[in-house]
């Protein structure tokens, strides 16, 4: 059964081995970052995004699309990894809508390898932001879980990646 998540709300993922489908409406780039028992990005090595779309245990789409499928293998992450958190955000400079607001509400779901939604969450109440952590998988006394975040931010992706603790945030974001 299918657990329809709001923002907030968690669920044990009875698996390791996921893909995460992204449905936006509109072109967006679909980006995850790694983080350790305190959320802390380390560095650009730990970020997954179309110009670099591949690390242990995870892999992202090349480019800005309406619908994305990430893949993650939460065996395969390095041991440190203890969140994987995946972002959204509207791409800068192509003519196209500059905030979520203007847009449908992105649809996320959680699933296994065949395709059977493990927990889904719609992004709601959002109006300025540019840029927005839909949600988290994270890892708590040996078991792994999904969280509905939903976090907005105006600022846009540079403003989420320093949030996150990444060393020259804006300078990445503006390459991503």
């Amino acid at each position: 059964m299918t657990a329809e998540l709001v923002r907030g709300q968690n669920h044990t993922l009875p698996q390791t081995r996921l893909e995460i489908r992204v449905s936006a409406g509109t072109p967006v780039v679909a980006g995850a970052t790694l983080g350790d028992e305190n959320g802390t990005v380390r560095g650009t090595e730990w970020i997954a995004h179309p110009g670099s779309p591949q690390l242990p245990g995870l892999e992202v789409s090349r480019q800005a699309a309406a619908d994305h499928r990430l893949a993650v293998d939460l065996d395969a992450l390095p041991d440190p990894v203890h969140r994987v958190t995946v972002l959204l955000a509207l791409p800068t400079g192509v003519g196209g809508p500059v905030r979520f607001g203007a847009v449908a509400s992105p649809f996320v779901a959680v699933t296994g390898l065949d395709g059977t939604e493990i927990a889904t969450f719609t992004l709601t109440g959002l109006d300025t932001e540019s840029a927005v952590t839909a949600l988290e998988l994270y890892r708590r006394q040996g078991a792994w879980k999904v969280r509905a975040v939903g976090q907005g931010y105006a600022g846009g992706l540079d403003a989420m990646l320093a949030d996150q603790g990444v060393p020259r945030a804006a300078e990445l974001a503006h390459s991503i």
